[in-house]
């Protein structure tokens, strides 16, 4: 999402949410990276221009942990995603490229504009609108019956609520200033988790979940045949390791919700709207 230069004069602050979570196969990864890399630059150019104090910036777990082979290596904002390493999308490089771009165009181009970045893992919570995100897609997949079983896939989770308060915190945190902060809920979980979580407490509107796991060998059979399936493949039985300890220590932030709650959000949210099948 980008803003019109006119959209930012006079204020001291703007949050930028970057390209929407766009996670399957695309044939030309331009149509993801570009908009992503452009819509970002031409908002802070918006605010250096009108004077504004900070940008927020929106990046994602997807510019941190990807296109690495599994590893016990903990995550932090240190660390990069490899954009020609395995299981790295045209997501992934819309991520990384765009946030780059913008700390590039900050420290040549921006002037006294400041620049944080929040990086979050999968965002569950709340569905607002009619309009479904990549990650609370996957729950409405899980709620459908749409997935025959669960392939051994591991996912940190974050409530878009926690999410939302750092962004908070990192506009009026005079130290927050120049900074990358990963926020997280918790250690990665299964997907089958997820599942017995929505069984647990959904009951007979969770009679869809499957109950099964997918066997990894199979998953990767199909995927011969399947693009999409063949990007998930390296991230088979991969838990990454993850902190938030950096914007605990530096944003005073802590989670309120785990992601039990998160995903339970998500259901009854989904389920409220009618945005899963009956």
């Amino acid at each position: 999402m980008s803003i019109a230069p006119d959209a930012v004069a006079g204020c001291d602050f703007v949050l930028h949410v970057a390209s929407p979570v766009h996670v399957e196969h695309v044939d030309n990864e331009d149509d993801v990276i570009v908009p992503a890399r452009e819509g970002t630059l031409r908002v802070l150019r918006a605010a250096r221009d009108a004077g504004v104090e900070r940008v927020v910036l929106t990046s994602a777990f997807h510019a941190v942990a990807y296109g690495y082979r599994p590893t016990d290596h903990r995550f932090t904002e240190e660390d990069w995603s490899v954009l020609d390493g395995p299981g790295a999308t045209a997501y992934t490089r819309s991520k990384t490229l765009s946030e780059r771009a913008a700390w590039d165009f900050v420290d040549a181009e921006g002037g006294s504009t400041e620049l944080v970045t929040i990086l979050p893992v999968a965002v569950m919570g709340p569905v607002l609108g009619r309009t479904i995100s990549g990650s609370n897609h996957l729950v409405r997949r899980i709620l459908d019956g749409a997935m025959p079983g669960y392939p051994d896939l591991w996912i940190p989770i974050v409530d878009v609520r926690d999410v939302a308060r750092a962004h908070v915190l990192a506009m009026t945190t005079p130290e927050a200033a120049g900074q990358r902060f990963l926020v997280t809920g918790g250690p990665a979980m299964p997907m089958k988790q997820i599942g017995a979580v929505l069984r647990a407490d959904l009951h007979d509107a969770a009679r869809h979940v499957p109950v099964r796991s997918l066997p990894s060998a199979v998953v990767r059979l199909v995927s011969l045949f399947d693009k999409e399936l063949r990007t998930l493949v390296p991230d088979l039985g991969f838990a990454r390791r993850t902190t938030s300890a950096k914007a605990r220590r530096v944003l005073g932030w802590q989670p309120r919700s785990s992601p039990e709650a998160a995903i339970l959000a998500t259901a009854e949210s989904l389920i409220r709207k009618e945005l899963v099948k009956a």
